[in-house]
């Protein structure tokens, strides 16, 4: 069993999501400004001729081995030159806490930094918004709801540790889930250079793909492995 020293507080691989809820948008981008955007040695994977698939993931952990704490990625699907599985590849990982902050770049290279992250939720949508350094990034809203069990799904998420790729093994799943297809998502963007970022990918204006929403996600992240 691998424990690592965060801080003066032990931590215990695997780490462990009891609860939380997540949502998903994934949009239709092309593929040259995605690889623009993705770090060197992966390739994004290409699901139509030109065209590739870009995901926001909004997450609020409530019961989680680093603590409670809100959390928004950037995130491509790639797989690595050398040749592995198709994973993902996080290229901004925003959170609002200090402790989980630390944990994630120390252990997995996560590229994780303490930023505002407001959400609030009515009935049917959750709205989200990231601020950085006093400048919006992001304002989404997005369909809230489901009632469907997601299973534990086996998924690889790739890092770079000290510049070096690796892997990530991690599994993902819960309850009060759905899935909204041609769903009414609205994102505006700021001035930060993150936004600036995303618009170089056609948003807001890119087609949305799929909006997924877990109400009780429950997840575990194992040890980094080099490539």
């Amino acid at each position: 069993m691998t424990t690592h020293d965060i801080l003066g507080q032990t931590v215990t691989m695997p780490v462990e999501v009891r609860d939380g809820t997540n949502a998903t948008v994934m949009y239709d981008v092309s593929l040259e400004a995605a690889q623009a955007l993705a770090p060197t040695g992966f390739e994004v994977i290409e699901t139509e001729p030109g065209r590739a698939q870009f995901a926001l993931a909004l997450v609020d952990y409530k019961d989680n081995d680093l603590g409670a704490y809100l959390e928004i990625g950037t995130i491509f699907f790639v797989r690595p030159e050398g040749g592995g599985p198709d994973g993902n590849i996080i290229t901004h990982l925003p959170v609002t806490e200090h402790f989980t902050c630390v944990a994630g770049n120390q252990i997995w290279g996560f590229p994780k930094s303490v930023e505002k992250i407001e959400a609030t939720n009515d009935e049917s949508t959750s709205r989200w918004t990231l601020e950085i350094d006093g400048e919006l990034v992001l304002d989404i809203t997005l369909p809230r709801g489901g009632t469907e069990e997601m299973p534990p799904m086996e998924l690889v998420s790739y890092t770079l540790i000290d510049g070096r790729p690796h892997r990530t093994p991690f599994t993902q799943g819960g309850s009060g889930t759905g899935l909204f297809f041609g769903a009414d998502v609205t994102l505006s963007l700021g001035s930060h250079p993150i936004a600036k970022e995303l618009a170089s990918l056609g948003l807001p204006d890119a087609p949305v793909v799929l909006t997924t929403w877990t109400e009780q996600m429950r997840a575990t992240f194992g040890d980094p492995e080099p490539l």
